[in-house]
């Protein structure tokens, strides 16, 4: 019988799962903003966190997905 090997190990599945989380929270730190009178501006939906923090996590997190799946741990 053939000895079956999987495609990732248990550090590639740590790794995406740290990258999923930066994703979540990149997705969670853009949420809100909103007004809830069509009339009424609210000007934070232009703040800091939603414009530039909330999207370089999403890459960040991206990325990191994107470094566990062509990371190798063959030794």
């Amino acid at each position: 019988m053939a000895s079956k090997k999987f495609l990732f190990e248990k550090r590639n599945y740590k790794i995406l799962a740290i990258g999923l989380a930066c994703i979540a929270l990149g997705f969670i730190l853009m949420a809100g903003g909103g007004s809830d009178d069509p009339q009424i501006f609210n000007p934070e939906i232009f703040s800091f966190r939603r414009i530039r923090l909330a999207p370089t996590v999403v890459l960040i997190g991206f990325g990191i997905c994107a470094f566990s799946i062509l990371t190798s741990n063959s030794k």
